[in-house]
Parts: C-alpha cells; structure tokens; sequence
C-alpha cells in the first residue's frame, strides 16, 4: 500500500495533465457543436428568411397582376359599352362578352382562381371585340356608301321630279295658252242707241228717252286655232247701277256657268276675221247715264266699251 501510495504521489502531476487535457478536448468539442449548430440554425433561419421574401415577393408579384388584370378587364368592359351597332345579333353577341367579362373581374377579385388563365380568356374576349371593331367599321363604311347612294338616289328623284313638275307645269301654262288663244278676240266694239222709225228704219240716238234698243257691233279677229262653226256670244249690258239688264221678253239668257246675260247671238266662224251686230231690247224704258257693254265669249270678256244716254 505504501508503494502505491508513493507511486501514486510520484504520477500525481501527469494525470492532473492528462485529466485537463481531456477536460478541454470535452470543452472544445462541446464548444465546437454548439457552434456548428448555431451555425446551422443561422443558416436554417436565413434560408427561411430567403423562402419568405420569395413567397413574399410572389404574392406581391401576384397581386400586381391580379390588380392589372382587373384594370385591362375594366378598361376591356368599357370598350365593349362603346361599340354601336343595328345589327341585332351582334348586340345580342356582345351583350353576352360583356356578362363573361363581368364574370373574369368577379373571379379575378375573388383571388381563388389561375391569373394565367384568366389572362388567357380575357385575351379570347379582347380578340373577340378586335373581330367586332373590324366588323363594325366594315357595316359602318357599307352604311356610308350607302347612305351616299340614298341620298344621291334621293337628289336625283328630286330632280327628276322637279323637272318633271317643270314639265307638267309648262304644259299647263302651254295648255293655258293655247286654251287663252282659243278664245276670240275682238275690236271696235261699238254701242249705239237705236230707235226705230214707224218705216222700220234704225236710227241712232243720244237721248234715253228715245232709245228702244241697243245695238253692238265689233269686229272678230282671225283665230287659226279657235274651234270653227258655230259660236254663241254673249252681251252683257249693265245699266248705271251696275247691275246687268235682262232681255226685254224676259227670255233667260245665261252663258256657261249659269251667268246671266242680257243677249246672245250665234255666228258661224270660220277662223276668220269678221264683223258682226247683237241686238239687246230692254224690258223698261232706258235712264240716263253710263252704260257698260260687255262682249262675252265662252266665260271671258273680249270686249268692253261704255254708252252715255243723256
């Protein structure tokens, strides 16, 4: 026991040594695992830090997009409300574009569906509208030429109707002329005042008094497109009153019309100049004053004198 105990005092410092020693190499490792996993850990840490400013930057990425979308979507939808058209089936067509499109901006803001894939269908509907554009701009050109046509086809019947007016209206005024230069003229229209002897001799008078009748005589001028045969004139004999004096046997006379007249004679015209008479007998005694004599053919005075009785 004693040895030992010397032998243990003599190796007393080595294996305080080599006990430190060991104790250090436990430190050491102890030390260098803790920095391994601290190291670890960090990296663990900013690796996941890395992942979050990834997914981060995706969702953001994400919701430009989605926000984009949103907008060309809106921006698509008021393009549609601008187009005009008659056509019925296309107003039908792209009232149903437009409910898709209410529908894209729905699921684009309701954020549970593929924004790839609603580009792709907004792409289709915005394709879709370039087709009705074309179109559109296709029926409005047609439209143009042919308004331009109805309104070229619309100046031209107005114009033939208004030479056809012309037309008609010259040959009213053609048939009123030829109708105006069917009616005869006459001239030297001269009223006496006659008496009548008990010789039956005709004699002219101023007096009043003395006048039994009325004598006309004119003279008709050559009318190459009057109607030949017979003709019927009238006279018109208005006392100083005005007022046309009826024949004296009270035998109606009245012209075209129903006008009354206070003579007529028929005369056989040939186209012709020729001189003629109309007698006219009053059923009263004359006045004196200013009578007015008119010579009537047809409707249309031809002639007009005055006869003064004293």
């Amino acid at each position: 026991m004693w040895g030992f105990s010397r032998e243990r005092v003599r190796n007393g410092p080595i294996v305080a040594l080599f006990h430190d020693m060991e104790q250090r190499s436990t430190y050491l490792i102890i030390i260098a695992v803790l920095v391994c996993t601290a190291g670890y850990l960090g990296f663990k840490v900013s690796q996941q830090g890395t992942t979050i400013e990834v997914q981060t930057g995706t969702i953001n990425a994400g919701e430009i997009e989605r926000q984009s979308l949103d907008l060309d979507l809106q921006k698509l939808r008021f393009s549609y409300d601008t187009l005009q058209t008659e056509n019925s089936l296309m107003m039908a067509e792209m009232a149903a574009q437009r409910s898709e499109i209410e529908d894209l901006i729905g699921k684009v803001r309701d954020r549970n569906y593929s924004v790839s894939k609603l580009k792709k269908e907004a792409g289709t509907l915005r394709k879709i509208m370039q087709g009705y554009v074309v179109t559109i701009d296709s029926l409005n050109q047609a439209n143009i030429v042919l308004q331009a046509e109805r309104d070229a086809m619309a100046q031209e019947v107005t114009e033939v109707r208004q030479r056809n007016d012309a037309l008609v209206q010259k040959q009213d005024n053609m048939e009123e002329i030829i109708e105006a230069g069917r009616v005869l003229q006459a001239m030297d229209l001269n009223p006496m005042a006659i008496r009548v002897s008990s010789t039956g001799s005709q004699r002219e008078t101023s007096r009043a008094k003395r006048a039994e009748m009325i004598k006309t005589c004119f003279t008709l001028l050559e009318n190459r497109i009057a109607e030949k045969g017979e003709r019927t004139l009238f006279l018109e004999v208005l006392d100083p009153s005005g007022q046309i004096m009826p024949p004296g046997d009270r035998s109606p006379v009245a012209m075209s019309g129903g006008v009354p007249a206070s003579a007529a004679r028929v005369l056989d015209y040939a186209g012709e100049q020729m001189e003629a008479c109309i007698f006219f007998t009053a059923d009263r005694p004359f006045e004196p004053g200013v009578y007015t004599v008119h010579l009537v053919d047809g409707q249309e005075r031809i002639a007009t004198t005055d006869l003064i009785l004293r």
